[in-house]
């Protein structure tokens, strides 16, 4: 089982308009309502390529209750056989909601992101006690996203070591500071996209910060190059993976797969660079799907043999 850790659940609204103009009133075509936040994201996605994912964080009030009840319905559309195990701590405060607006015209989108709900320390130690229950039966562990206030800004750090002292691997993908306590914890895989790594290290320069970030703990980096790709700086060596052609669509959770990519290798086995091209192939099908979370498995299917994959001269 694969374990995903959300701790700023949210409920993902996707309102579709034919163009999005500042300052005008808008007729939405479309709206989707699917359970969110990285780390949900992510098990969704794995839960379509076959595998048996728990997702833990919180939930609570109204919308924490419809993040659930879609949970549920998500079982039922898995195509790929998997499950998604509602391991959610229930909360106090109300889940979070965020919002984006795609222009149909551009393809851009538009995200706008609540703040989460305020943690006791009471609902802090019960998620604990759920964690650690939870990674007796986990084959890895994503720590994703942001966290939400009453959360310490070093618990990625806490729960990469108590992950690891229970023989568990570990993928963080997060900013800020949490990233960089984080990475001091030595988590066995980093998934920062460009601007992440350049915060955490100073350096804009990918391969140079990538070199940096595992200097500073992290034993992988991969780093998120937007259209242009993944780079991985390892222990066994350093590739750059592309797609053949850029596509069109709606980037946001195009991160969130190419994170499950990345875990579905690991718990597979499989060796690096196989690792990296599944993440940027399933990163771009989920551009060409309507919401995060979701991607287009034709597409997929189609861009896994094409990707190309380069090995780097320089070492890890």
């Amino acid at each position: 089982m694969i374990l995903t850790v959300t701790l700023n659940t949210a409920l993902d609204i996707t309102y579709r308009v034919p163009r999005l103009r500042p300052h005008a009133s808008h007729r939405v075509t479309e709206v989707t309502e699917r359970p969110g936040g990285k780390g949900i994201n992510v098990a969704r996605v794995l839960a379509a390529l076959g595998h048996r994912t728990a997702v833990t964080g919180f939930a609570g009030g109204v919308t924490g209750t419809v993040v659930r009840e879609l949970l549920a319905g998500d079982q039922d559309t898995a195509s790929g056989g998997g499950l998604i195990t509602d391991a959610l701590v229930p909360i106090a405060g109300t889940t979070r909601r965020t919002l984006g607006v795609v222009d149909t015209a551009s393809g851009d989108s538009t995200q706008l992101n609540e703040p989460g709900p305020a943690v006791t320390a009471a609902e802090w130690a019960a998620f604990m006690d759920a964690y650690a229950t939870l990674l007796r039966e986990a084959s890895a562990v994503a720590l994703c996203g942001s966290l939400p206030p009453g959360v310490p800004v070093g618990t990625y750090a806490q729960l990469i070591r108590e992950a690891r002292a229970a023989g568990v691997p570990t993928l963080l993908d997060t900013s800020g500071e949490p990233l960089r306590r984080g990475v001091a914890a030595r988590p066995d895989i980093v998934k920062p996209n460009a601007e992440e790594l350049a915060g955490l290290t100073g350096s804009t320069e990918p391969l140079r910060a990538a070199r940096d970030a595992r200097r500073r703990g992290a034993r992988a980096v991969a780093a998120s190059l937007g259209a242009d790709g993944l780079l991985a700086i390892t222990a066994q060596g350093a590739w750059r993976a592309a797609p053949p052609e850029r596509l069109p669509g709606n980037p946001t959770g195009a991160g969130d797969a190419a994170v499950a990519g990345l875990l579905s290798g690991l718990v597979d086995e499989v060796p690096w660079p196989e690792r990296i091209a599944r993440a940027v192939a399933l990163s771009a099908a989920a551009v060409r799907a309507p919401a995060a979370g979701e991607f287009d498995r034709a597409v997929y299917t189609e861009l896994l043999d094409r990707i190309e994959v380069t090995e780097h001269p320089a070492a890890a």
